[in-house]
């Protein structure tokens, strides 16, 4: 198997974490507030990491890979788990789901302005129209009447778009594991503050299930999942990698008629579907490196 084909490898392991991230989110949005759940579970995230990196007796990065982590930790510790908890306060986790479908071609444009990857115009073709798929999904399902979430799921894309960029590129350098544990204890002293105020008061009644929904997204979406998604944009290069998201929103539409018993309508299956031959389409397609 070439690097291409494992780091897509990795990458579709990353998009299974993350799928359900937005459902999980849905799931304990009733019992705890956005900011406790995006910053709560960067803590619990961030105590896990440093863990690991004690244990394994890892370095300290040094001081420019240490500007690149924090543009990380700012994309996808801090930005996108506040916003996308926001924004689940007002739309359905799989509105929310295909809605970030529009990711893969954010993380692609920021990918080939800072690094050195020039993708072929087929790629190009295969990535716009997978998100004017996204489009139309969204208008034909009511997404044209602007909502608060809609903007904090637009600022939400922008800023994993640019963590996943940057991290992806940092993987190169120090591993991937090691740049989301690196970005998740640089940020812990700060966010735990705030996820400390913010920390449900009846917690004792918080019902089990709940609380593993949330220890969900802190072990897995905000620590393991980048793992394998870090690995896949270091070996198999960021604007390629980053076409596996476009299969996000399948995960994401399925786990939340499953959990949340959201209706899973025909014609969302159908877009899902068409996304995914757009990849397996845009996996093909060249991309060459500048030096």
């Amino acid at each position: 198997m070439n690097n291409d084909s494992k780091g897509m490898l990795y990458g579709l392991i990353g998009i299974l974490s993350f799928g359900l991230t937005l459902p999980v989110t849905r799931y304990v949005i009733e019992y705890f507030s956005p900011m406790f759940i995006g910053l709560g579970r960067a803590t619990v995230a961030g105590i896990f990491a440093a863990l690991l990196l004690i244990i394994t007796r890892q370095s300290v990065p040094s001081k420019e890979q240490l500007y690149k982590l924090i543009i990380v930790a700012l994309g996808v510790v801090v930005g996108f788990p506040v916003l996308s908890s926001v924004a689940m306060q007002t739309v359905p986790a799989s509105h929310g789901g295909v809605v970030l479908a529009i990711l893969p071609l954010a993380t692609a444009i920021v990918g080939v302005v800072i690094s050195n990857e020039k993708p072929s115009f087929g790629f190009w073709v295969t990535s716009v129209l997978g998100s004017m798929l996204v489009v139309i999904y969204s208008v034909l399902n009511g997404a044209n009447a602007l909502h608060w979430g809609d903007i904090a799921l637009f600022f939400a894309v922008l800023s994993a778009a640019i963590g996943y960029s940057v991290g992806g590129l940092l993987s190169k350098e120090i591993g991937g594991w090691r740049v989301i544990c690196w970005a998740l204890v640089i940020s812990t002293p700060f966010i735990s503050i705030f996820a400390l105020y913010h920390f449900p008061p009846e917690w004792s009644s918080v019902p089990i299930n709940i609380w593993l929904g949330f220890l969900y997204l802190a072990l897995v979406s905000q620590l393991i999942g980048f793992f394998f998604w870090n690995r896949g944009l270091a070996i198999g290069g960021v604007v390629r990698v980053s076409q596996t998201q476009l299969l996000q929103p399948f995960v994401t539409i399925i786990a939340s008629a499953l959990l949340l018993d959201e209706i899973l309508k025909l014609e969302t299956v159908i877009f899902a579907l068409l996304i995914v031959i757009l990849v397996a389409i845009g996996k093909k397609q060249p991309i060459s490196v500048v030096d």
